[in-house]
């Protein structure tokens, strides 16, 4: 049977369709829309657009913390409007499909590169992405780990004493590193600024901080980033955050592999069909 993968991002949405559940036959995408329903009605006419088959598997992904049912989201901070709307009612009532799973995108993202991408082969992967926000999700044995409320990596606190971003941010490791966050502060896009300006260091450093925790708290054999903010271009330099992040630990416990992703944007694709197939 035929699977159908989605993965609902804070700028674009992409849809897929896979035969072999391994591989991706064709995909295309949209920008997300602020209205939930609009974006359903268009992922539903890109999948019959995709196939003319009426019985299909479907899995998602979605940013934000998803509700209890695991039928949408109930918080996010970008996708405001999404919060407390069923995607799976939606696109039940247009594809008529009943058996649909919905995951978090990073944690997605996080299982598509430990099965097929730089994870592979390795037990305990801990996934970063940082390009609208900053998400991420620990994998264990090629499956996304138990969590009660999800990951949500992008929001611990690091900016403890707020003397980058002053009092009416949170200080979180979302509103250091994001692309969002970089715009906010530069008044200008990401891809603006040029490779060499000094705000790309500084941007690694705090990373390096929050990637101390993630070592601490999830223990893992290696650390996957990913993300329009590490792996496009200008970016966050692996070699910055490596070294910025061998110093924050100082020696006191060793310093697992850091790496970037290798499926690009279609990691939570990818993921989609681990979930459905389990491997």
């Amino acid at each position: 049977m035929t699977d159908i993968v989605f993965d609902c991002g804070g700028t674009k949405t992409r849809v897929a369709i896979s035969h072999d559940g391994r591989t991706l036959a064709e995909v295309v995408s949209f920008k997300t829309l602020a209205d939930p329903a609009k974006t359903m009605e268009k992922l539903a006419e890109c999948v019959k657009k995709l196939t003319s088959e009426t019985e299909y598997n479907i899995v998602g992904g979605i940013r934000g913390i998803l509700n209890e049912e695991r039928s949408g989201i109930e918080s996010d901070n970008v996708l405001t409007q999404w919060c407390g709307f069923s995607v799976t009612d939606a696109l039940s009532e247009h594809l008529g499909a009943r058996d649909i799973i919905l995951e978090n995108d990073a944690a997605l993202a996080g299982l598509g590169e430990a099965v097929f991408g730089a994870g592979q082969g390795v037990e305990i992967v801990a996934y970063h992405t940082v390009s609208t926000g900053v998400g991420g999700a620990k994998i264990e044995n090629g499956k996304i780990d138990h969590a009660s409320i999800g990951f949500e990596p992008g929001h611990q606190i690091l900016d403890v004493d707020r003397t980058v971003l002053g009092e009416e941010v949170a200080p979180t490791l979302e509103n250091l590193i994001s692309g969002t966050a970089l715009e906010n502060r530069m008044h200008v896009k990401p891809y603006e600024i040029d490779q060499t300006d000094v705000v790309w260091d500084e941007l690694a450093g705090y990373l390096g901080q929050g990637l101390l925790n993630t070592i601490y708290y999830w223990s893992p054999d290696v650390i996957v980033l990913g993300g329009s903010m590490i792996i496009g271009d200008p970016r966050i330099q692996i070699q910055a955050i490596r070294k910025a992040t061998v110093e924050a630990i100082a020696g006191r416990v060793p310093c697992p592999y850091i790496t970037t992703a290798q499926l690009g944007d279609e990691a939570g694709l990818f993921g989609c069909l681990a979930r459905r197939h389990q491997y």
